[in-house]
């Protein structure tokens, strides 16, 4: 999404875990199709604190959004969690790592 979405600056980096998603052949594939445009970038073995990030925005998304809800289907859960990331997290929820601006914020300042 943010390739199509957004006029990238700089290479987007994927950082993720070591989970067999993400290193399968069939999705590190596509990310080297990408090349110059997305890196991938894994945690150490062991590290938890690489993927800090990450697992915060998770933490976020259970907690003020997913646990609240009671999904029947996958496309209802995917449409309700992008909806949460699009019109909140995004657009205005503040994080402290980047001066507790909201994400949107911090595109426009760079």
């Amino acid at each position: 999404m943010a390739i199509k979405n957004i006029t990238l600056q700089e290479p987007l980096i994927f950082h993720s875990d070591r989970g067999v998603q993400y290193a399968s052949q069939k999705f590190t594939s596509i990310i080297k199709s990408y090349e110059g445009v997305v890196m991938q970038s894994m945690s150490r073995k062991g590290n938890c604190w690489d993927n800090a990030v990450a697992e915060s925005f998770f933490k976020s998304l259970k907690v003020e959004w997913v646990y609240h809800h009671n999904y029947k289907l996958k496309s209802e859960a995917e449409l309700s969690i992008f909806k949460w990331i699009e019109t909140w997290y995004n657009n205005r929820g503040r994080h402290s790592f980047l001066g507790n601006r909201s994400i949107r914020e911090f595109e426009l300042d760079i």
